[in-house]
């Protein structure tokens, strides 16, 4: 009778000690969480590149064998190149349309041409828009005065965006310095990858977890992100050229919607109607127009070339991601999202796939 006790005694001390490591193990995850919780974009942006760019790493390797840092350093000074001088262009152009902008609002040249009476037989909304569009005509300034809340929000919306964009580019560059030295060691970190899917999964599954996610970044990163960069380039370089107004603002919204699997198309075909409307049809015109609509098409034949190398996601596992990033990370967001959600898509499927068949678990049980 008295073992019971005794026995009960041992138990409880056994639970609280399990208890107490269990706490002070999480005390410490915590407090190494909130330290390195302010570099996590940077750390999860340098792990996205580091990984899509590793394939170019190791074909270098066969002309600077042996040679890791360097041909890091090499890929990652070519990369700023290639990123920093289109960069400048449309952040150029940007400052441009904004100074044009302002410059015509406070000389007071600005003019809304009046609507046709044609506008107010529209179904549902004509009245409505030919009254604004009137008074827009006629009484620019008493209209900017009647919503001068909402065009606050809206200026303060647009700079929150553009100083969003600044610090995501920022945040972009030192991720690129991080990935390239994470390169130069890549394959300590892929046996380090490997055996922590190790632990977590079993020796079995860690190699084939490990995998699955380096397919999935590099599948995602290179597929949608990397083409809506492609396209953004393409068509604002030709905007640059062209003198479109707003020419910058255009092409970071082609690398949005890009991102968001929308079609450039929405951008780019009323960009040529107005080059066509305002210029006419000319040599210079016509070549724009063409080039301009195949380049916003261009997305057709890369996505099946370079998302087609690794696993299939889902488009609309693509597009949530980048909207779910875009609204709890902003900007930044915008590009881990979609690769975040494709590899944790990935991985709960192989969850739900990998399990015993139905002979398995009657013999199973039958033991």
């Amino acid at each position: 009778m008295l073992l019971a006790p005794i026995t009960q005694r041992v138990l409880s001390r056994e639970l609280l000690d399990v208890l107490i490591r269990a706490g002070l193990v999480a005390v410490l995850a915590i407090f190494c969480f909130r330290i390195f919780f302010p570099f996590l974009n940077l750390m999860v942006w340098a792990l996205i590149l580091a990984i899509t760019l590793y394939p170019l790493q190791v074909r270098l390797r066969r002309t600077l064998a042996g040679k890791d840092g360097l041909i890091a350093t090499l890929i990652i000074l070519v990369a700023f190149g290639v990123i920093l001088v289109p960069t400048y262009l449309l952040g150029v152009a940007v400052a441009e349309s904004i100074d044009n902008a302002m410059a015509i609002f406070k000389s007071g040249s600005f003019r809304v041409p009046p609507p046709a009476d044609s506008v107010a037989n529209w179904p549902l909304v004509g009245q409505r828009v030919y009254d604004f569009w009137q008074q827009a005509s006629t009484d620019l300034t008493g209209l900017a005065q009647k919503f001068a809340p909402q065009l606050k929000e809206a200026g303060l919306a647009l700079l929150g965006t553009v100083t969003g964009l600044g610090a995501g580019l920022l945040l972009f560059f030192a991720a690129l310095i991080v990935a390239g030295i994470l390169m130069a060691h890549g394959e300590t970190g892929h046996k380090s990858a490997v055996e922590i899917a190790s632990r977590i999964s079993g020796p079995e599954n860690g190699p084939q977890i490990a995998e699955l996610c380096t397919s999935t970044i590099r599948a995602v990163a290179q597929g949608v992100v990397g083409i809506a960069f492609i396209q953004m380039l393409l068509i604002g370089v030709a905007f640059v050229v062209m003198g479109i107004p707003g020419a910058g603002l255009l092409a970071l919204a082609v690398l949005l919607l890009g991102i968001m699997q929308l079609p450039a198309t929405l951008i780019t075909i009323p960009v040529i109607i107005f080059v066509i409307a305002t210029q006419g049809v000319s040599a210079i015109t016509i070549i724009f127009s063409v080039y301009v609509f195949v380049a916003g098409l261009a997305d057709n034949v890369l996505k099946p070339l370079l998302l087609g190398r690794g696993v299939a996601v889902p488009m609309p596992v693509v597009l949530i991601g980048a909207l779910g990033g875009m609204v709890t990370g902003g900007v930044i967001g915008l590009f881990i999202g979609p690769v975040m959600l494709a590899v944790g898509y990935q991985l709960f499927w192989r969850w739900v796939q990998d399990q015993p068949k139905p002979k398995q678990l009657r013999e199973d049980h039958h033991v």
